[in-house]
């Protein structure tokens, strides 16, 4: 319908153009040419606007079909789309289905298998109550024999008393005291060879690390004394020093506090003190006073005061050069004064720092073995006899002296506590405070290192056989090798063998824990029967 329509409109508008056109013309032009002319160029225009009307009829119906076959096309594919939905929809809900059936077939069977076991269970619960009136006639049988055999037994206990002459009391008494005097024994056999095991491996260890910390470590042998020899260049200086009616001498012992003995010994003067930094003033003040030649009171008095003062200084520079050496760094200067007086100080004959430097040493090596801080270990060792050398006396011992004096001068508090506990007058604290107190026994008790005083040496032997001899059974006791091994002879007769190991272990326990003493003692307890007979 859209197209005549167009269609009639264009002609229609052709028309009226060419109407005008031929108006205008003839309104211009009113000639037969001009007329024909226009006549002519209307039908043109008519026969054009006809074409164009045809073409354009012609394009709107290829539109309109193009237009169709693609609605038809869409219509299509929603279809299919549809359908394939639809098909989804219902194989979902056979799938459904199937599965309800499958559900409904397991039910079925669960039921069946509850029916079973139901009928399974009436038949157990029948056989069970057969079964507990079996076992209860059974109980009554057993019961009756027990009480039987009850009363048999309380027939067979009472005839055992009668024979033994002893109740079943007294008698599991008698077995529980053997018993246990058995497992006591037993128990120290066992403890014992578990100590010897623990100690073969902590020896073992513990050697090696001693060795080598000692393999490591420079020694100095130690020198006992309480005398300097002053040497003279000739005898004639005797009668300078002693000075008129011996006033000089009397000076020099008043400034210095040594004793001054001159006697027959030719070119020498002998020094006595205890202090042996008494003892080097008064070497060095007599050594500038027979240089310079003047010796009268007032310059003695002056020699004496300059030297106290050199050695001072030179107290200091040896402390200094000590710390220095031995990599000890922030000392405060009353602790290094102390180090360089431990120079002029001596322990059994062993000069203190000498025995202060190797104990650090060897502090520094076995700290270093364990893993643990070996500059620590160094500095506690270096201080651990400080307490030794104190400026005023005090009634402290020298460790927990020395403790508190590291403390004052702000010590390390681990340092603080190998000071004090090295001697075991304080608990232990840290870890390194037990390598201070094994070191200062290593530098202490090494060969040479000290001298004992005789009389302490022979007390010790004494109360050491003493402790021994204190054990019932004990016959003799003997200190061997220096007091290293203590040898106990026992009576066979009240010393079993048994015994034997017992009374060692405990002496070994008791010695270790009553007495001081360097190194180890080694404890043997021999017992030995003898048979003797005469025949005449």
């Amino acid at each position: 319908m859209e197209p005549n329509i167009l269609y009639y409109i264009i002609i229609a508008i052709a028309a009226l153009l060419a109407g005008v056109l031929a108006g205008k013309m003839i309104f211009a032009k009113n000639t037969k040419k001009h007329v024909e002319d226009a006549e002519q160029q209307s039908k043109l225009i008519l026969r054009e606007a006809e074409l164009t009307a045809e073409n354009l009829k012609k394009e709107k119906e290829l539109e309109a079909k193009e237009k169709f076959v693609q609605l038809k096309a869409a219509h299509e594919r929603d279809v299919m789309q549809r359908n394939q939905k639809v098909v989804e929809v219902e194989n979902r809900i056979k799938q459904k289905e199937l599965g309800i059936i499958q559900k409904e077939q397991g039910i079925v069977q669960k039921e069946q298998s509850v029916t079973l076991k139901e009928v399974n269970l009436d038949k157990q619960a029948k056989d069970n109550d057969a079964i507990k009136e079996t076992l209860n006639r059974q109980i009554e049988v057993v019961n009756l024999k027990r009480t039987e055999l009850e009363k048999h037994q309380e027939e067979h206990i009472r005839r055992l008393e009668k024979v033994a002459g002893l109740t079943a009391e007294d008698a599991r008494n008698q077995l529980i005291e053997s018993l246990k005097q058995e497992a006591h024994t037993r128990a120290l056999v066992i403890q014992q060879e578990i100590i010897e095991e623990a100690k073969l491996k902590a020896n073992k260890e513990a050697r090696k690390i001693v060795i080598q910390t000692i393999q490591r470590t420079a020694a100095e042998q130690a020198i006992e004394n309480s005398i300097t020899v002053f040497n003279l260049e000739s005898d004639e200086i005797k009668g300078s020093i002693i000075g008129r009616e011996g006033r000089n001498i009397r000076a020099i012992e008043a400034a210095t506090g040594v004793d001054l003995i001159v006697d027959d010994t030719p070119e020498a003067i002998v020094l006595s003190s205890f202090d042996p930094l008494r003892r080097e003033i008064a070497r060095l003040s007599l050594q500038r006073l027979v240089a310079d030649g003047r010796i009268h009171p007032a310059r003695i008095e002056e020699v004496v005061e300059k030297t106290k003062k050199q050695l001072d200084d030179q107290v200091m520079e040896i402390g200094e050069r000590t710390a220095m050496e031995l990599g000890v760094h922030g000392l405060h200067k009353e602790l290094i004064r102390m180090v360089g007086r431990m120079r002029f100080r001596s322990s059994y004959g062993q000069n203190l720092l000498m025995h202060s430097r190797e104990t650090a040493n060897l502090c520094s090596i076995m700290a270093a073995e364990l893993g643990m801080n070996p500059k620590l270990a160094k500095r506690a060792g270096l201080l651990h006899d400080i307490g030794k050398v104190p400026d005023e006396e005090t009634e402290l011992s020298h460790a927990l002296l020395g403790a508190k004096l590291a403390e004052k001068y702000g010590e390390n508090p681990a340092v603080v506590n190998a000071i004090g506990a090295h001697h075991d007058e304080m608990e232990m604290q840290y870890v390194i405070s037990p390598i201070i107190q094994a070191c200062d026994a290593i530098s202490g008790a090494r060969p040479g290192a000290r001298r004992e005083i005789m009389q302490q040496y022979i007390q010790r032997i004494k109360d050491l056989e003493n402790l021994a001899q204190a054990y019932q059974g004990v016959e003799k006791a003997y200190a061997i090798q220096a007091g290293r091994e203590l040898r106990v002879i026992v009576e066979a007769d009240k010393v079993s063998d048994a015994d034997s190991d017992k009374l060692s272990f405990e002496i070994a326990q008791k010695i270790q824990t009553e007495m001081t003493f360097p190194g180890q003692i080694k404890v043997t307890v021999i017992r030995e029967k003898r048979a003797v007979n005469i025949a005449r």
